[in-house]
């Protein structure tokens, strides 16, 4: 049975029935108050209500900042999704609440962000969105809709094919090597990656424990499918390994990842080379070491590829070379 008591010129509407947490909602008008009731009533008869009153007082800021909290730091990208959704919680978007968050609103916010960035990086946002909404409804019992589900995803971008040509990699190393207050670490790291095709997070991630030069591997326990694997060490990288300091962290790279970006940038800009991202020195590797490795179950198995669509979208011949290769 719902009740009505008026505070502050504003009627209160309470609903106590069994089974059900009390129903509390203030309206400007009495007639406003009655007409909720009847309706939460109504559902409640048929079986058909659903608690919304968690989804009304929590907005996307707090869900996002939330999930930051308790879930992120279990992710092996915990530094980068931090910053990102951090970011997402400072947007407009976040002030609404999970109630009041529909599709129209994502939409806009998709429309907005497709002027500012990529369509990646809109498409990674709407992921993130969708996954916390998600989470909210499955393990804090937050009765609340998906709306990301019913917006348009923007197309996906089609895969990079970008690497080094063999002048553009003597400017890169020229550009990284170290020189008065530049990071002494960049040029190891940009390196490694040419002669092991390691992606950055396994760079970054290398411990002195892991690494045999004698056999001239290097473990990988934690990659990012799930599956440990073991990378061959050229003797260029064995060289350079070699010459490395050792740090008492047991990390073969102090350096954290942003700091690492932030100098790779300036040394591509330096470098003057164009549209050319950390990741590509893995598309140009995997490209070197294919006319190494002619036998792709030997290339996925340094480069950590499960399917060979997977190793397509990184090996770039040069159709000229292979014009050659076939006399």
């Amino acid at each position: 049975m719902a009740s009505f008591r008026q505070r502050n010129n504003k009627w209160q509407a309470r609903i106590k029935r069994d089974g059900y947490p009390d129903q509390v909602k203030t309206f400007g008008a009495r007639s406003d108050a009655e007409r909720w009731a009847r309706s939460v009533e109504s559902e409640m008869d048929k079986g058909q209500f659903v608690d919304t009153q968690e989804a009304q007082r929590t907005t996307l800021r707090e869900l996002i900042l939330r999930y930051v909290r308790e879930v992120t730091p279990t992710m092996k990208s915990v530094t980068e999704d931090t910053i990102r959704l951090k970011a997402m919680a400072r947007k407009p978007i976040a002030n609404w609440s999970l109630a009041n968050l529909s599709a129209v609103r994502i939409a806009a916010y998709r429309d907005e962000r497709l002027k500012q960035v990529s369509n990646g990086t809109v498409i990674r946002e709407l992921a993130y969105l969708s996954s916390i909404i998600n989470h909210a409804r499955r393990e804090w019992g937050i009765n609340t809709p998906n709306p990301v589900q019913h917006v348009r995803k923007p197309p996906s971008p089609a895969g990079r094919t970008r690497k080094l040509s063999a002048d553009e990699q003597i400017k890169l190393l020229a550009a990284v090597e170290p020189r008065g207050r530049q990071n002494n670490w960049t040029k190891p790291v940009v390196v490694l990656a040419l002669e092991t095709a390691m992606r950055r997070s396994e760079l970054l991630a290398l411990r002195w424990e892991h690494i045999n030069l004698a056999s001239q591997t290097a473990l990988l326990p934690d990659t990012k499918n799930g599956t440990p694997r073991t990378v061959p060490l050229s003797t260029t990288a064995v060289e350079l390994l070699r010459s490395l300091p050792r740090n008492i962290s047991g990390e073969v790279f102090p350096i954290k990842y942003f700091t690492l970006d932030a100098a790779f940038k300036r040394a591509v800009k330096r470098a003057g080379l164009e549209d050319f991202h950390f990741h590509d020195l893995r598309h140009t590797a995997i490209t070197a070491m294919a006319d190494k490795l002619p036998n792709l179950i030997e290339l996925s198995a340094v480069t950590g590829h499960k399917s060979l669509a997977m190793l397509k979208r990184y090996y770039h011949p040069s159709v000229e070379d292979l014009a050659r290769k076939l006399g």
